[in-house]
Order: structure tokens, then C-alpha cells, then sequence
């Protein structure tokens, strides 16, 4: 029954994932767009502590989490999306649904292995500037969309009982479109220009957890993770248009690289196995990277370092209970505070949120469906800028199954 999930699933996934518009943020404009992926929702339910050795739920942060796998876990996820756009003067609301990830985690005895897919950032907005009613001014319209996807391979292999290391690869490609349309009053033509950006790279993540017993109850967890930084190959191509005009201008293509910043993370917590958790993650970059493209760069903007830091948990009422469901279930909540690594008029741009989520185990099997809610504030409306109030609710699956068993009859 779970192949036959799992291959309606990716069926499904592969027809809208690259169709749908990830983001409604004027944020996306810069850079590659917004970071799309926060972790899979059960430990994204946490503000992103991912920490403990979990057996059935697939941890794709860091790829040491694999090898403590205890059955085949197909997770998939996604999220509608809502968001209220104020500037000093004027609000506006936008609405979203998004695929978030799918992945696929194998355990191999000491080794376990993970695939998947993964929208990695998100470009989608729209901006108008209408000045029709005042003479021979111009009105402007700036649309954007796209992003960039990874797909990853990793093992991940169980040194000793408490310690894991691992590694992935991971295959960076999308692409971003922009066109700008600009129009001056009481005239009939209009000029377009479209810009496209082809995108395309590899990079690495290693990572390694350790877990040991403080007392008879009390764990203690820990979490370190390095993505390496990577080029980025972006193939450009313009066209300018006017209407009225036969003749439409194509530029000649030009390659330029980006640069990915790498990324330091660590995680710790204490707990009690199966009843109860609370952790910390920090999360830095190791600089700003060079992600200014030829069509979004602005002498007003710059970037910087990006951080996070976030505090969460769950709790277990009795995961062996036989009277109540609602002991069985797992109930998550967290914080979280990042510098998102944009500077624009001299305002850094930050991103605070709360979450909530609860994951509910399916009756006669280790699989669960995991709900979540995230609401916070990104951006100011100082200096002329946008602020961001979003409400996310999410869903995900994890189904979990013994594959590769071999029959036995009698």
C-alpha cells in the first residue's frame, strides 16, 4: 500500500511543483529569492530544532540523522500560506499553497541513505507603480518568478550506539524570470523588458550527531552540520520589447557566478526518550556570498551574514497508551529569530516567528500525519521599506514501512 502511495505522490509532486509561485514577498526580488525550506514540519513545528536520533522521522538537515533510521520513512509536505504586505501607507494581502519537500529514507543496518526533492528558494511578486492619472508621468510594473530546487543524495553511518556521522550531495538548478513593463501616460506603447536566468550547481553537506544518557530518564542531544559554499552558474538572457515597434531587441546571453555562502549549524538539547524534549539551534554563515545577479542589483542594497537562532520542543502525554489517542499524540511548539542576510537602505531585514504543530500516529502503524502553524513579522516599514505579518498552516505525511524483508513461510 505505501508504494502505491508513494508513487501517486511523486506523480502528483512532479506535474505542480516547478508550476507554482513559492513566495508573495517584494523580498524575492533580491538575490536568488526567499529561502523556501526550513526543515521537515515535524522539527519546523519546533522553529527548526532538529537535534535527537529519531527512528521514524526523517531529518534532512543533516545527513548523520540517517543511519539512526529504524524503517523506510517517505515524507512529503506542504503548506497554504498567507500574508499581510504593509508599507507606511498602503496594505495588501496575498495568498499561497506550496510544495515544501519529498524524501525517501532508507536504513542499511549501520548506514542509512536518503533521496529527495526539496524547493530550495522561491522568486513571486508583483509590483505596480500606476501614475496614469498624472501627465506625460510613467507608470511601472515589475513581476517575478521562479526559484531554485535541490535534489540530494546522502548516507548517513552509526559509528558507535550514540554517535553518527554523514554526508550529501546536493544538485542546486531553477529558473528566474523578471519583466518589468514601463508606460508613460496618454501614450499607447509600452516597453517590456524580460530578463531569465538559468540556474545551476552542486554542493556539499557533512554532519555528525551524538546522544547520551545524563541519568536513567535524561538525555542529553547534539547537532553539528557544515554546508560547504558553492558556485552557482547562472546563464542570462534579455529581451526588450515595444509595443507598436516591429522590431524586438535580444541581447546576447552572458554566464556569470553566484556564489552560495557555507553554513555552520548546531543543535542541543536534553529529554526524556518517546516523552518529552527541549532544544536550541544557532546557524550562521561563514560570509555573505555573492548572490546580486545583473538584473537585481541596486546601490541601495547590499547583503550581510545571515543567522537564526530558535528554542522549541515536544511533548509525549503516554506513547504507549492503549485508552487514549490523544496521549499518543506529539505536541511541538518553538520560537525562532533570524537576520535573513539582506540590507536595504541600511535596515537589516529579520524574520521572528512562533510555531505550533501536533504529529498524529496512523492506528496499527509507526507512520504519523504532522500538522503546523507558523505566524510572524518579516521586514520593517522604516525607511521606506515593507513589512511582512504571515500565517503558514502546513500538512505532512511520514509513512514508515519495512522494505527489502525477505518472506518467510513455513
Amino acid at each position: 500500500m505505501i508504494k502505491k502511495i508513494i508513487i501517486s505522490t511523486c506523480l502528483l509532486i512532479s506535474f505542480v511543483s516547478f508550476a507554482q509561485q513559492g513566495t508573495s514577498s517584494p523580498y524575492s526580488f533580491y538575490g536568488i529569492g526567499d529561502a523556501r525550506f526550513k526543515g521537515t514540519l515535524e522539527y519546523r513545528s519546533m522553529g527548526g530544532v532538529a537535534v535527537e536520533q529519531d527512528s521514524i522521522h526523517l531529518n534532512i538537515e543533516n545527513p548523520a540523522s540517517y543511519a539512526s533510521l529504524g524503517q523506510t520513512t517517505f515524507s512529503v509536505g506542504g503548506t497554504f500560506g498567507t500574508t499581510k504586505i504593509k508599507t507606511d501607507k498602503e496594505t495588501s494581502k496575498a495568498q499561497r499553497s506550496t510544495f515544501d519537500y519529498l524524501a525517501l529514507g532508507i536504513p542499511m543496518g549501520k548506514f542509512g541513505a536518503a533521496i529527495g526533492l526539496v524547493p530550495l528558494t522561491s522568486v513571486g511578486y508583483r509590483i505596480s507603480n500606476d501614475k496614469t492619472t498624472i501627465p506625460d508621468a510613467i507608470s511601472s510594473q515589475l513581476e517575478g518568478k521562479g526559484g531554485v530546487n535541490k535534489v540530494f543524495f546522502g548516507l548517513g553511518y552509526k559509528i558507535t550506539p550514540k554517535w553518527n556521522i554523514g554526508a550529501d550531495v546536493q544538485y542546486n538548478f531553477g529558473k528566474i524570470t523578471t519583466t518589468s513593463v514601463e508606460m508613460k501616460t496618454d501614450v499607447q506603447n509600452a516597453t517590456r523588458e524580460t530578463n531569465t536566468s538559468e540556474l545551476s550547481g552542486v554542493n556539499f553537506n557533512i554532519g555528525t550527531m551524538y546522544q547520551t544518557k545524563i541519568d536513567k530518564k535524561l538525555n542529553l542531544y547534539t547537532s553539528l552540520s557544515y554546508t560547504f559554499s558553492g558556485n552557482l552558474n547562472s546563464d542570462n538572457g534579455r529581451i526588450t520589447e515595444v509595443d507598436g515597434d516591429p522590431n524586438t531587441f535580444t541581447y546576447p546571453e552572458n554566464s556569470v557566478k553566484l556564489k552560495i555562502p557555507g553554513k555552520f549549524t548546531f543543535g542541543a538539547g536534553i529529554g526524556e526518550a518517546r516523552k518529552w524534549l527541549v532544544g536550541t539551534t544557532m546557524a550562521f554563515q561563514g560570509d555573505a556570498g555573492s548572490l546580486a545577479n545583473y538584473y537585481n542589483t541596486a546601490s541601495n542594497v547590499r547583503y550581510e551574514k545571515s543567522s537564526k537562532y530558535a528554542v522549541g520542543g515536544y511533548y509525549i502525554p503516554n506513547y504507549t497508551s492503549f485508552s487514549s489517542y490523544l496521549s499518543r499524540v506529539t505536541y511541538r511548539a518553538g520560537l525562532k529569530y533570524e537576520k535573513v542576510g539582506l540590507i536595504i537602505n541600511n535596515e537589516s531585514i529579520n524574520d521572528v516567528g512562533m510555531t505550533l504543530g501536533a504529529g498524529f500516529p496512523i492506528t496499527g502503524t509507526f507512520s504519523n500525519v504532522n500538522f503546523g502553524i507558523e505566524f510572524g513579522k518579516k521586514g520593517t516599514t522604516s525607511s521606506g521599506l515593507v513589512k511582512e505579518n504571515y500565517m503558514n498552516f502546513s500538512m505532512s505525511f511520514s509513512f514508515n514501512d519495512r522494505w527489502f524483508v525477505k518472506s518467510r513461510f513455513n
